[in-house]
């Protein structure tokens, strides 16, 4: 099999990839499957695993918490804001796991920092009103 270059790109770094035969991705329509030589293509991966093969070995699996994927010139970059590579199916499914909770809670503290920071506008606005007359 003809070999393709996959690129990862996070936040925090990036890794090159020689000598990937196939790679197999989820995105909103569903999974599908890229080898070397395959069309421009561009989609957005869900939050999840991907996967791909180098030539005389076994599966590695990416997880992702969502990302950009762009194949042109017989190579394949991903953009997203964090992932992890691993050989172990069960090792990684339970790291996604973990990072999904994680993500979860920071979301849940973001919008219960957002809702105060609404509630204290709001306080203000009153005050603001009360001591200028000020009317809508």
């Amino acid at each position: 099999m003809n070999p393709f270059v996959l690129n990862l790109f996070d936040a925090s770094h990036e890794q090159r990839i020689a000598g990937v035969t196939s790679f197999v991705g989820e995105d909103a329509s569903g999974s599908f499957g890229i080898q070397a030589h395959h069309a421009r293509f561009m989609t957005t991966l869900v939050f999840g695993l991907a996967r791909f093969r180098l030539a005389t070995e076994d599966w590695r699996y990416l997880a992702l918490p969502g990302a950009v994927a762009y194949f042109n010139n017989n190579e394949l970059a991903i953009s997203t804001r964090h992932f992890l590579i691993d050989t172990d199916l069960e090792r990684i499914s339970t790291l996604l796991g973990q990072q999904l909770l994680a993500e979860e809670e920071n979301l849940h503290a973001t919008r219960e920092s957002l809702h105060k920071m609404e509630q204290a506008m709001l306080k203000r606005m009153l005050m603001l009103k009360r001591k200028t007359g000020w009317q809508s």
